[in-house]
């Protein structure tokens, strides 16, 4: 017998967006308050708090957690106005591409995957 399967925007209570955007690109990092307020949190906040006590962007925390990029968005967003992440804003390029610090950040997790 397998065991149900939950459907990943019910983990979100069916948002779909969120009042924080984050791009796929942002590093997001797990603070103190996270591990303060570890027995309040929901079970995914707790994985997600888990996994970023080393920055992790956006998007691997959706590959890791195989979910799907809104889902984590959301619970990613939702984190943040709980003050449970620190949310590293990226830093601009004046060419309108990203900075090389940002494509060295992302190849290497993407070998880390």
């Amino acid at each position: 017998m397998s065991t149900p399967r939950v459907r990943p925007y019910t983990r979100t209570g069916g948002r779909t967006r969120s009042t924080t955007a984050l791009a796929i690109e942002t590093i997001v990092t797990t603070n103190e308050r996270a591990a303060r307020d570890a027995l309040t949190s929901t079970a995914e906040h707790r994985i997600i708090s888990d996994l970023c006590r080393l920055p992790h962007s956006v998007a691997e925390v959706a590959a890791r957690l195989h979910l799907p990029l809104g889902v984590v968005r959301v619970l990613l967003a939702d984190m943040s106005d709980l003050s449970l992440i620190n949310v590293h804003q990226n830093a601009d390029n004046s060419d309108g591409g990203p900075s090389l610090e940002l494509m060295e950040r992302v190849l290497l997790g993407l070998r880390r995957i």
